[in-house]
């Protein structure tokens, strides 16, 4: 049984392809199942990563998966393979959402006034 906010097998099905192979040197690795819902569990709470349950194993490896991943690709590689499968079977609608919200200044950040005919005053 899957916990509240883990990842099912169902979706894990669809998440697992685009991740990295397993490191071939060094420690074993700890399954990327058990890092990702230990991400998702620190994303979801807003935790420290040194709060992590025991159960996603060390935060370092956590926190390390996390910022590897990030800077080599992978989060985009995801996304991008999510939104691929969804959009192929309807479910995203692409639409543009422009706000043209203007928010006025206050009236003393609009700048120091200046003198009638066009003089600075210099100091």
């Amino acid at each position: 049984m899957v916990r509240r906010g883990e990842i099912t097998d169902r979706a894990w099905e669809q998440i697992e392809p685009p991740l990295p192979e397993y490191g071939r040197s060094g420690g074993q690795w700890r399954d990327h199942r058990t890092v990702v819902n230990g991400i998702l569990w620190k994303l979801r709470t807003g935790s420290p990563w040194r709060d992590l349950p025991e159960r996603y194993g060390p935060w370092q490896t956590c926190f390390d998966r996390f910022n590897r991943w990030r800077r080599d690709g992978t989060w985009d590689r995801l996304l991008a393979s999510a939104q691929t499968k969804s959009d192929a079977v309807g479910e995203i609608e692409w639409e543009v959402s422009v706000d043209d919200t203007v928010i006025r200044a206050h009236q003393h950040a609009a700048g120091a006034r200046r003198k009638p005919g066009g003089q600075d005053e210099k100091r």
